[in-house]
């Protein structure tokens, strides 16, 4: 069971396939849940919030603004990602950086993770992860520094794929940028590169249908293996190098984070499987989409992807000899002065 599982998801093949080497130095982690793997700027403030999403499920999210806005009412962001990631880690800079350049933003953590509520834990849902876009949306236009009519929104890695399906079905969004864009959904249900078979499936499928008959005999949904091994032995994949040297080292490490310290539930890809978040993209226009990618992320063609099927207006950049995980964190390579720039023509 455990191997037909495995071809779903990234964290869960790394959970199971990889013995334990190199081991974590945890004297240099901050192992704090309220630790920030990013420095505040010194030109915002932060300020924690939460609101409620369409579910009932109360969302936590820090607010970072401009310092001595006085009464001038913003343009708006809403930001999350990545797939198993908190508010502390990638969205928390981006917000921090993009509130230095004059924006209101939220970064938020998704239903059932981090700090924000939802019953069990570590589970993910392609409808109700973009219906956490859409309830950041509800929160930004009833401030009073914001105006509701100049809001947008930032995906990262999964989110990104999230961020463009709340773009479709919600108008109120006049702007949407996804960063090294995952649609979970494809590679939950077709695996990297759409390899995976109709007999694969169908086995990963029964395997999951088993696995429901022990947590419904149990009472509980039983958890999957760990989202990163506690260590490397050293022959991994190189992306999945690249995922431990965020997640699970200094760099990136937050407590809070299932990708850092914990794993998804077993069933976490079942809805996946049978829910494509992405049918409506085209309906994103007239309204702009920014993609960013690194060269060699192994994930550059979901946005590639996307890019050929979108309709206009539409951009794709490609950041040269940056792999996926470049864009979560590394500001020198990040493009902010085009994402400044984006949102300010189209936020207006």
């Amino acid at each position: 069971m455990k191997k037909a599982l495995a071809i779903v998801t990234l964290f869960m093949i790394t959970g199971q396939l990889f013995a334990q080497k190199v081991k974590l130095n945890s004297e240099k982690m901050n192992t704090s849940k309220e630790h920030y793997t990013f420095p505040l700027s010194e030109k915002v403030t932060r300020q924690k919030v939460s609101f409620k999403n369409r579910y009932g499920i109360t969302l936590s999210g820090d607010l970072y603004l401009p310092k001595n806005a006085g009464t001038k009412k913003f343009a708006a962001l809403a930001i999350s990602g990545p797939f198993g990631a908190v508010k502390q880690q990638s969205s928390g800079l981006y917000a921090n950086i993009m509130a230095e350049r004059g924006f209101a933003v939220v970064a938020f953590d998704p239903s059932y993770t981090g700090e924000s509520g939802g019953e069990p834990r570590n589970l993910a849902s392609p409808e109700i992860n973009t219906e956490d876009f859409s309830a950041a949306v509800d929160f930004l236009g009833s401030q009073k520094n914001v105006d509701r009519n100049k809001i947008g929104i930032i995906g990262i890695c999964g989110f990104g794929g999230f961020a463009l399906n709340a773009t479709a079905v919600d108008k109120r969004v006049k702007a949407v940028a996804a960063t090294s864009l995952y649609d979970m959904t494809r590679v939950m249900s077709k695996g990297y590169n759409d390899a995976v078979t109709p007999e694969q499936r169908t086995k990963t499928l029964e395997a999951l249908g088993q696995q429901r008959w022990k947590d419904a005999e149990n009472g509980k949904p039983a958890d999957g293996p760990r989202n990163l091994p506690e260590t490397l032995k050293g022959d991994e994949p190189q992306f999945v190098k690249e995922y431990f040297d965020y997640y699970r080292t200094p760099r990136g490490f937050q407590a809070n984070s299932v990708n850092s310290n914990g794993a998804w539930l077993i069933t976490n890809p079942l809805s996946f499987m049978n829910m494509p978040i992405l049918t409506y993209v085209k309906e994103i226009s007239p309204r702009p989409m920014l993609l960013i990618a690194g060269e060699k992320a192994h994930s550059r063609y979901f946005s590639e992807d996307i890019y050929k099927v979108a309709n206009e207006p539409k951009e794709l950049i490609i950041i040269p000899d940056a792999v996926h995980v470049d864009l979560y964190d590394k500001v020198n390579i990040i493009p902010f002065d085009k994402l400044e720039n984006f949102f300010t023509a189209n936020l207006k």
